[in-house]
């Protein structure tokens, strides 16, 4: 079963910050993946980097762990949408606008309900977000 996968899940793999239930959430996500496909919006690998970056610039982590984290993610079965971009200035903004999204968190819910996949994210306001447009969050087994 294919779900997608929102960066706030994969940046507590890296950061490990978070509530306990978030922490052990993105670690059984994390374990799904050894036999899930994860979809994600062509914007997310921009969005890691993004943390990555500012995560070494505060000292949270170091810039040998973002190595070692890439290549965890390299290891993944994690795919980009291909048509992520030819939806943003449609579907996608009509949802940022319903829902109070930032266009990126609304590309996320976007692919979900366009590829008919459940969720799994840590953002309160996607989750929110999700719920009301009927996608279900993931549930890894």
């Amino acid at each position: 079963m294919n779900f997608v996968l929102d960066n706030s899940v994969a940046m507590c793999w890296l950061l490990a910050d978070g509530k306990p239930t978030d922490v052990a959430y993105a670690d059984t996500v994390l374990d799904a993946l050894t036999t899930q496909q994860a979809l994600v919006p062509s914007l997310w690998a921009l969005e890691a980097a993004n943390v990555i970056a500012k995560g070494e610039a505060r000292g949270f982590v170091t810039e040998a762990r973002s190595h070692a984290f890439i290549a965890l993610l390299g290891r993944l079965n994690i795919v980009p949408d291909a048509a992520t971009a030819s939806h943003a200035l449609g579907d996608t903004l009509h949802l940022a606008r319903r829902y109070k999204l930032s266009a990126y968190d609304a590309a996320y819910l976007e692919l979900a309900l366009r590829t008919g996949s459940p969720l799994a994210t840590l953002d309160a306001d996607l989750k929110k977000a999700a719920q009301a447009a009927g996608v279900p969050p993931f549930m890894p087994r």
